[in-house]
């Protein structure tokens, strides 16, 4: 017999009710692959929230295992990059939302979809960094390639205490930028200046209906939230800036004006990790493992067994997670 493991599995009935049970499973139940990985760490990103909780239609297959990303160790493979032993990342690709995801002790997924975990990192260190650090550097790398450097003033990042923005800060103050921290929680602001934040502003300042421009504040942004927070970080960027957008959580609609970019040359830079090219994946890893500083990840980051997955899920979408939560398996 097939050894078994635990797993999260998410099932819908004929009226589309969804459930979320822990179930026990075997190797003969994943999905089609030329890797299998012994996950070793995963964590609870927001969009995992979202699908366990059904806030979200981010599962489109069931039943189906959640969980967006994983660091582990290679059991079996038969793809030309990959041998047992090997310690690898995956984020993102479909995983946890087509295909069966992370929240069980194995994985079977395609190789092309796998990075080299970084030397010196270990799988619980990648997984406090995980989908949220990994898109939070995409950030920060399309900042940079815009030319928002240290120099051009400060910069802004909108849900400070999320596992985006609390990963983005971080970066962001090790390489030197003037940071201002939006946030919520106005009791987070220690937790924000030791990463890094040079100023705490509260959400109410940008959460609000955006004026087509606003005063020039901040040569660039970290967006994890959408709708009214990002139309009012573009009114507010200066002349030449850009801001990075990656996120949702207040919505999918940008109720702005077209003026930023055409009266004041501002960019609007989308990022997508899901379905990212792996030569941005492996320089976004690169990045990770030398500009974020270890003791700070260890500081935003909270260890829980697999069995609170669900509880987090449900506290993750309701904003009461302050920045990473790495799930040891």
């Amino acid at each position: 017999m097939p050894d078994r493991f635990k797993a999260v599995l998410i099932s819908r009935d004929e009226d589309k009710k969804q459930s979320v049970d822990i179930v026990t499973l075997s190797e003969d139940d994943l999905m089609e692959g030329d890797v299998t990985v012994r996950v070793e760490a995963t964590t609870v990103n927001y969009k995992d929230g979202l699908a366990i909780t059904g806030k979200a239609p981010v599962v489109r297959r069931f039943p189906l295992i959640p969980g967006i990303d994983f660091a582990g160790t290679v059991l079996r493979s038969s793809h030309d990059d990959w041998k047992e032993g090997d310690a690898v990342v995956l984020n993102g690709w479909g995983v946890g939302e087509t295909h069966h995801g992370a929240y069980a002790e194995r994985a079977r997924v395609s190789g092309d979809w796998l990075v080299p975990l970084p030397e010196g990192m270990s799988a619980h260190e990648a997984m406090a960094i995980g989908t949220a650090g990994y898109t939070a550097m995409l950030c920060v790398m399309a900042l940079e390639r815009h030319g928002i450097d240290p120099d051009r003033g400060p910069v802004v990042v909108t849900g400070a205490a999320g596992g985006v923005g609390s990963v983005a800060v971080a970066v962001l103050g090790k390489l030197g930028y003037e940071v201002i921290a939006s946030t919520g929680r106005p009791h987070e602001a220690g937790y924000l200046k030791d990463l890094g934040a040079a100023e705490i502003i509260d959400r109410d300042e940008l959460s609000g209906p955006a004026k087509s421009l606003g005063r020039e504040r901040w040569a660039g942004g970290v967006d994890a939230v959408g709708s009214h927070t990002l139309a009012n970080v573009l009114s507010m960027t200066a002349y030449g800036g850009a801001v990075a957008a990656c996120g949702l959580a207040q919505g999918m609609d940008l109720p702005g004006s077209v003026a930023p970019f055409i009266l004041r040359g501002v960019s609007l830079l989308g990022i997508d990790s899901v379905m990212a090219p792996k030569a941005l994946r492996l320089e976004a890893w690169r990045r990770l493992a030398t500009d974020l500083d270890r003791d700070k990840l260890a500081a935003l980051s909270t260890t829980m067994p697999f069995d609170a997955i669900l509880n987090a899920a449900n506290d993750i979408v309701a904003g009461k997670v302050r920045g990473r939560l790495v799930v040891e398996m």
